[in-house]
């Protein structure tokens, strides 16, 4: 038997139902015996919505009115009524099992499974599995339109059905028309037959990914805006009713192994894939979730994975994985099972733990441990933030595709300077200085496509972009180098930053919008170095702390300057941009790299985002220097270029309080740059504290 059912919500209706996470307000079921061609009763039951603010377009097509809505029953309720009225009507026609039958794929999707999946409650089994009519229509008559061009209404012209839907209420006629298909389709010239039908996954499957695993990047998205905290059973939960491929969640860490709010998800097909994009903006908790496409190539690249270590530790399916940080760095297997103790036993013992090592062998502090129920898990994660040693420890949910980026991206990557960069142009004066305080005079742009560069900002500016300070645009790098979405710009008044607020936000940058705030300098230097802005107001950046700064530099009023020599150590060569030649017939000027007074306290192990140097709407982006200004500008400056390759060592693991005697200490008996006793190369204190982030210096 089937059991065709049909449903409208208090939003859009057709092709866009449920993309605008309106709650559903009408269910209409009637049951069909397949074998006898006999139907029960026709059944209509309205749902009263939390919210009861109805669409313009729902009170158009379906003539309900809030009024009537809120003598209904909620949904828990109506879906008790109909698992009721069902049993009833397969007893009356001698029947006994049935699976559901609608008009596509959205109302199940897109509608039920995630609205209950909001409300707490779980749907029955016969949600799990249903006949889209649509497909069982293009199978029995391949002539017809395509699947997604398909509605109740073309395929009943099709069958030339001469149904009128003004005759009947909204939801009775086409559950009437769904029927008279469905005979249509039993009939001798079609004989078809319901064997094959949609299903919906119970759970996420958690596993491994092989980099060398075919991913198409048809079935691959990028979820951004998540919380921290999130796991991949909370992302599985957010595309709740679409079925997620085995090991398909594979959340995005930064350099320092924390979650940065972003995910990669891998469907099983394209077409689950485009109806997750229909999720844009839907929401977790509070939160809106972005939701984009994206390629298996990035897929692969934070959820794939060779190591023998790791795969071992996968291997055991349908394992809940806890992640400990913060564990003692003479932490033993023995010492993390005595924390855990005998109320969460770990799966397999000392082989459902797996330590993170950095290269030579030195733990980092993290851990990975499995449990095999999510009983053993809860009650490890009560242990969040007991104490170990002296030490507590955090305790988070974890993933696969976790464990895989944490123990091989992030501990197995190259240095952070792997060889000897070129000279470049010594240090120039600054030409500006950043603005600074609580004047609002500087705009935000937020969801600036991944592939924009200055050129595209100024031509979304329009007119504005003469009101642009010199040397005020500001693109925001992650640690990658890879623009993050975000920019800056420095408005001649507060008056000029308001207009652009109020013109340009959500205005079109090639495929997306771009929301545009006002904000002041002061907001602009906490993000530029790493702090966030958002509703909750200012979250300084991780080294604004007071025990991270190292206490000789601990501020700087000026503007700082970082020579071309000192950005080119600093900075990944991945995070200069490209190199563009001015197109004035002048000779150009020497490049130099420029930051903010801010950001030269800036600490390569602790902030998330760097500032690209700020350009001017009249020089846009780097300038580069002819080959022989570089010793025209060593000679000029009488500043000592780098010495020969090896000639630069690097220092690792130095205790956070270290000064300048510590290091001419340690290297006593060694001859070091004789013209320089600073032990860096010659900068200013402002460069300086650059190279000098914690645990890490640079000596000649």
């Amino acid at each position: 038997s089937l059991v065709v059912l049909f449903g409208a919500t208090a939003g859009a209706y057709g092709a866009k139902l449920g993309s605008d996470e309106r709650e559903l307000i009408l269910l209409v079921w009637q049951v069909v015996d397949l074998h006898s061609k006999k139907v029960g009763t026709l059944h209509k039951s309205l749902v009263k919505a939390d919210n009861l603010d109805l669409s313009d377009q729902c009170r158009e097509v379906s003539g309900l009115t809030p009024e009537g809505l809120g003598k209904a029953e909620p949904l828990d309720r109506v879906l008790q009524q109909f698992s009721q009225l069902v049993s009833s009507d397969l007893k009356v026609l001698g029947r006994s099992s049935y699976t559901l039958c609608s008009d596509g794929q959205l109302l199940i999707r897109q509608v039920l499974h995630p609205e209950t999946s909001k409300k707490n409650f779980l749907l029955s089994d016969c949600f799990y599995s249903f006949y889209d009519l649509r497909k069982e229509f293009h199978t029995c008559y391949p002539s017809s339109a395509a699947v997604k061009d398909q509605t109740i209404k073309t395929m009943a012209e099709y069958l030339g059905l001469g149904t009128d839907e003004a005759e009947e209420d909204f939801g009775v006629w086409q559950v009437k028309t769904m029927v008279a298909i469905i005979f249509s389709m039993l009939s001798e010239g079609c004989n078809h037959v319901f064997s094959e039908p949609e299903t919906v996954k119970y759970k996420y499957e958690t596993g491994p990914c092989s980099k060398s695993e075919i991913v198409d990047s048809e079935t691959v998205i990028r979820a951004r805006g998540l919380p921290w905290q999130s796991s991949d059973q909370d992302i599985a939960r957010f595309f709740k009713g679409l079925n997620i491929a085995k090991g398909g969640v594979a959340l995005c860490l930064n350099s320092q192994g924390r979650r940065n709010g972003e995910a990669l998800v891998r469907f099983v097909n394209s077409e689950q894939r485009d109806l997750a994009l229909e999720r844009h903006k839907h929401h977790m908790g509070s939160r809106y979730i972005e939701v984009y496409k994206a390629t298996g190539e990035e897929f692969l690249k934070i959820a794939g994975g060779t190591s023998n270590e790791v795969a071992q530790f996968l291997s055991k399916e349908n394992q809940v994985i806890i992640r400990m940080r913060g564990l003692p760095f003479t932490a033993t297997q023995e010492d993390v099972l005595g924390f855990l103790g005998p109320e969460c036993p770990v799966t397999g013992g000392k082989e459902g733990l797996l330590f993170v090592k950095y290269p030579d062998g030195r733990p980092t502090g993290d851990a990975f441990v499995l449990f095999s129920c999510e009983e053993y898990a809860q009650n490890a994660l009560k242990k969040h933030k007991e104490i170990l040693g002296k030490r507590y420890i955090e305790l988070f949910r974890s993933t696969a595709a976790e464990v895989q980026q944490v123990v091989l991206n992030r501990y197995m990557s190259t240095p952070l300077i792997p060889t000897l960069p070129t000279p470049i142009i010594p240090v120039i004066p600054p030409p500006y200085t950043i603005a600074t305080g609580s004047i609002r005079d500087c705009v935000r742009l937020r969801g600036l496509p991944y592939t924009a560069g200055i050129d595209d900002i100024l031509e979304f500016m329009g007119d504005a972009t003469g009101d642009i300070k010199p040397h005020g645009v500001h693109m925001v790098l992650n640690q990658q180098g890879r623009p993050s979405g975000d920019a800056f710009i420095q408005m001649k008044s507060a008056d000029k930053a308001f207009m652009v607020a109020q013109k340009c936000h959500k205005k079109m940058m090639k495929d997306r919008y771009v929301e545009v705030f006002q904000c002041s300098g002061e907001e602009m230097n906490f993000v530029l170095m790493g702090g966030t802005l958002n509703r909750s107001g200012l979250s300084p950046p991780p080294c604004k702390l007071p025990c991270l700064s190292p206490p000789a530099y601990a501020a700087f009023q000026t503007a700082a300057v970082i020579p071309a020599e000192a950005a080119a150590l600093y900075q990944p060569q991945a995070l200069l941009p490209t190199t563009r030649t001015h197109q004035a017939s002048a000779a150009a000027p020497p490049a130099v790299t420029y930051y903010p007074a801010q950001a030269a306290q800036l600490y390569m192990n602790y902030t998330a985002y760097y500032p690209s140097p700020p350009v001017s709407p009249t020089t846009v982006g780097y300038i580069a220097a002819p080959p022989g200004a570089v010793a025209a500008a060593a000679t000029a400056t009488h500043t000592p270029l780098l010495p020969q390759p090896g000639a630069l060592v690097r220092m690792q693991g130095l205790p956070y309080n270290t000064g300048m005697k510590e290091i001419l200490s340690f290297f006593q008996g060694y001859q070091y740059a004789p013209d320089d006793y600073n032990g860096l190369i010659q900068l200013s204190d402002q460069a300086r504290s650059v190279l000098q982030a914690p645990k890490e210096w640079v000596c000649l």
